[in-house]
């Protein structure tokens, strides 16, 4: 049904609504068996199904559980971060050591002679002693 056809219904009904008292008995029974005839035919009433959407935030366990989480849940769960932040720390440290490690060589192969004359006037290498410092 369409909006013009539900007003149209609308002013029929308001219609007979005022007219009630002034309408002949044949035409009430005649209205009595058209709404008991159309009550029959009406489908029957089917169950709505509604999708409930439930949030879940990274403190709940799953969506059955509601139960507040106890500290042993609460440390599972930080562990990927503590794990996370000591690991990238491990490796900063390791690229600071190897670093250390590098120039410790340079330095040592500086004093040590073992370099030849020319590496003393290669710019490219001073520009690496530069870059190291």
């Amino acid at each position: 049904m369409n909006a013009k056809d539900i007003n149209f219904a609308y002013r029929v009904r308001h219609a007979l609504t005022e007219n009630l008292d002034h309408l002949p008995s044949e035409t009430l029974t005649g209205l009595a068996k058209a709404r008991s005839m159309a009550l029959s035919h009406k489908k029957k009433d089917a169950p709505v199904r509604v999708a409930v959407v439930q949030r879940a935030f990274a403190g709940s366990v799953g969506v059955f559980i509601q139960e507040p989480l106890s500290w042993l849940a609460r440390t599972g769960l930080m562990l990927p971060a503590i794990l996370l932040v000591i690991g990238l720390a491990g490796l900063y440290q390791h690229a600071a050591q190897q670093h250390i490690i590098d120039l410790a060589d340079i330095d040592a192969a500086v004093l040590s002679d073992e370099l030849p004359l020319t590496a003393y006037l290669d710019h490219g290498f001073n520009a690496f002693l530069a870059q190291a410092d």
